[in-house]
């Protein structure tokens, strides 16, 4: 079966795309972008700047339904807590986005308790 070439692009396109929402890591339903290295549990370095990370996550978590307050702003270190106000039992509460010596870093704050499992019918 032969495809025109219109859908041949846009059938590209979407293999090429799919990589990318694949590769971002989830930590208790926090997303983090896709190069966060685990440093220590619920700990992660980041290869971007701490700007570029605000932005991510300013697009990931928007300010509007995700509360922002600044918990830092000192020579060397830079901070800002994001909050979960849908937080549950198991899931993230919270994550602190900080710069410590040029070094952008994120730690996930996981609500104590077990995940609740989806309910069956």
């Amino acid at each position: 079966m032969k495809l025109p070439s219109r859908y041949k692009a846009a059938l590209a396109a979407g293999l090429l795309a799919a990589p990318g929402a694949a590769l971002a890591e989830k930590v208790a339903g926090a997303i983090l972008p896709d190069d966060a290295r685990a440093v220590e549990p619920n700990r992660y370095r980041l290869e971007r700047s701490y700007e570029e990370a605000l932005k991510f996550f300013k697009s990931v978590y928007p300010p509007a339904k995700y509360p922002r307050r600044p918990i830092a702003n000192q020579p060397g270190l830079k901070a800002v807590h994001i909050e979960n106000p849908e937080a549950r039992a198991g899931s993230w509460e919270g994550m602190n986005v900080y710069d410590i010596r040029g070094e952008a870093r994120v730690f996930v704050l996981v609500m104590p308790g077990r995940a609740e499992e989806p309910r069956r019918k």
